[in-house]
């Protein structure tokens, strides 16, 4: 759960006949997935005593056919009031589908991402990074060197220790002009004038704001050469922008890869427009686009519009096309169930440290760690989270399979940042601006609006920032705001911007078993002049079909919620390895934070009746 990169610093259903064309709401990319393709893409696991699971379809929703809720939760989902737009939705509105977009150059456009420790926000307003003074501690070591096709790249490297001094400053400026910064390739820039504010200097990164206190001329090419003189009256002169520059230290590929992340960032940017711009790489870091904004708080989230509005950005980023970012060679399975395993090892010799270091008396009873190891039993761990798994696998095969998309898999309150400004023609949403994709993947959408959730419960500036506050959980009101926001963005023809792309609706038919759902139906509702006709919410049969797919998301969000706190304990484990061999409690308790997410990851278990 790496904490933020871009921000202002702090870091059931109703139930439905069958026989029935439902068609699906939400609508995931330019490419309409086969039959035969999307069957092909099944769970890999690693466990031979897993169940069969059907088959996960990659862009489509699947619905339940009966409610998996508990009597208890049964009762408290009763019908909800239409959204407030209700009124506006006409049979004519068109479900949109997010496409790569022409108009949109890939050339040097993409993002911005970062491992970050919870409760520190990497992109934030300047104002707020006046405690931020401290030594910059960077270890030392070798540094992968990163690169992503399409993006400009300086063989040059910056030694973050010292950027408080003038030779810093000017192997910056000729960073920033090799890889042709936008308003920062005039040669007339001084050195002097260059304002470095860092905002965060963590074990892996040390992140800066890179001001300048001047003007200089400004070439109108988009990819600008060195302006050498000021003199030209066809040049404009103007102040060059704030960006942000990020160094790289030496770090482990355990929980992330920086070249995922890298391509990641610059495909959604230059593709789709989400996150923000990379401008261009250098040895060991990357320069990236600054937002005027905020990090958002943890009561911000609360807020009906702005929780809607996260949805509705969530919803986006869950309509690019899943293949189209990690390639036809993904196998099909969840990150998180990959990651879960594959960093078991790491985990376990996480607790073996801290057990040695507990018997030779380095952590003596009263310490923080004391009792940790047995408390984060990695056997008993993964003995419930493989029962919880075969749980999940049998829920879904009978009540149907949350659509996988590319997730962010972090949408916590300091990944989100809130725009002071918005350009001309950007719909209200795009206010909010989600960062940090250094752990987005492949996942189910549930789980990453389960995630998101869980989110609503921490306070990472509290005395007790490890510690999740389960009375925070959003209320059904709350969440059923949220899922408003997120189908509804579907079924109000949408607010992303993209260039024209074939519109196909997939459908699904309810077979006259109980248990069981087709495949992907033809495209539906078409109009003799090839839009599609959504569900209209004036009327009442269009309020209950889009009432019905919001119980059915927040159905299968109760069947991931568990996988949620399962990914994080096993994080916290590694997050605190150095901690551990340094022999110090950082101000964020990772291995605090693993104990608090395993002890609701059993209770969540304990509640949907799962033994291990």
């Amino acid at each position: 759960m790496a904490k933020v990169m871009f921000a202002s610093l702090h870091k059931r259903t109703s139930p439905l006949s069958r026989n029935r064309v439902i068609p699906s709401l939400r609508l995931r990319s330019n490419s309409f997935i086969l039959p035969s393709l999307a069957s092909d893409l099944r769970l890999l696991s690693s466990s031979s005593a897993r169940p069969e699971p059907a088959p996960r379809h990659i862009f489509s929703a699947r619905l339940p056919l009966k409610h998996p809720w508990p009597q208890s939760e049964k009762q408290i989902h009763t019908c909800a009031r239409p959204p407030p737009w209700t009124h506006m939705i006409t049979p004519a509105m068109q479900t949109p589908i997010l496409t790569p977009t022409a108009s949109h150059p890939t050339t040097g456009l993409p993002t911005q991402g970062k491992p970050h420790p919870r409760p520190i926000s990497s992109y934030s307003s300047v104002s707020s990074m006046a405690s931020n003074s401290s030594l910059l501690l960077l270890p030392e070591g070798d540094v992968e060197e990163v690169t992503e096709e399409g993006l400009r790249h300086a063989d040059l490297k910056l030694e973050a220790r010292k950027y408080k001094t003038p030779a810093f400053r000017q192997a910056l400026l000729q960073v920033m002009q090799a890889i042709r910064v936008p308003t920062w390739t005039s040669s007339t820039l001084d050195p002097t004038l260059v304002k470095i504010t860092r905002v965060s200097g963590a074990l892996t990164n040390a992140v800066f704001f890179v001001s300048y206190a001047g003007t200089a001329p400004v070439s109108h090419s988009s990819t600008p050469h060195l302006t050498p003189h000021s003199s030209s009256s066809s040049i404009p002169i103007v102040t060059p922008r704030t960006v942000l520059l990020r160094i790289y230290g030496p770090s482990s590929s355990i929980l992330i890869s920086r070249a995922d992340e890298l391509h990641t960032l610059h495909l959604l940017s230059s593709t789709y427009r989400i996150g923000p711009r990379v401008y261009g790489t250098f040895q060991n870091g990357r320069v990236e686009e600054w937002f005027d904004s905020n990090t958002l708080k943890k009561e911000d989230m609360r807020e009906p519009i702005q929780s809607q509005w996260i949805a509705m950005r969530m919803q986006e980023l869950h309509s690019v096309d899943v293949l189209g970012i990690v390639g036809v060679s993904w196998s099909g399975q969840e990150s998180l169930y990959k990651n879960v395993v594959s960093w078991q090892g790491a985990a376990r010799e996480t607790l073996v440290m801290l057990k040695a270091k507990e018997e030779r008396g380095e952590i003596p009873p009263g310490h923080a760690w004391h009792g940790r190891r047995d408390e984060l039993d990695l056997g008993k761990f993964m003995r419930a989270w493989e029962a919880y798994w075969g749980w999940l696998q049998k829920w879904e095969n009978e009540f149907g399979r949350s659509e996988m998309v590319f997730a962010h898999n972090d949408a916590q309150y300091g990944n989100l940042l809130y725009a002071n400004k918005l350009a001309p023609g950007k719909p209200e949403h795009h206010r909010i601006i989600v960062v940090d994709f250094e752990y987005a993947g492949p996942n189910p959408a549930a789980y990453d609006i389960a995630n998101h959730f869980h989110e609503w419960t921490a306070d990472y500036h509290s005395d007790t920032p490890h510690v999740l506050t389960a009375s925070r959980y959003p209320t059904r009101e709350e969440r059923w705001n949220f899922y408003y926001g997120y189908l509804g963005s579907s079924v109000l023809g949408g607010p992303i911007s993209a260039s024209p792309a074939p519109s196909r609706l997939p459908s699904f038919q309810r077979s006259g078993s109980s248990s069981s759902i087709n495949s992907l139906g033809a495209p539906s509702h078409h109009s003799s002049s090839g839009s599609l006709f959504p569900i209209d919410l004036s009327t009442t049969r269009g309020q209950a079909e889009l009432e019905e797919a919001i119980n059915i998301l927040d159905g299968q969000v109760y069947a991931w919620s568990p996988a949620s706190h399962a990914h994080w304990v096993v994080w916290g484990i590694i997050q605190a390895s150095d901690d551990i061999t340094n022999g110090a409690v950082s101000d964020f308790d990772y291995l605090a934070y693993a104990a608090d997410r395993a002890g609701k990851f059993y209770n969540d278990l304990s509640q949907r009746g799962i033994k291990w």
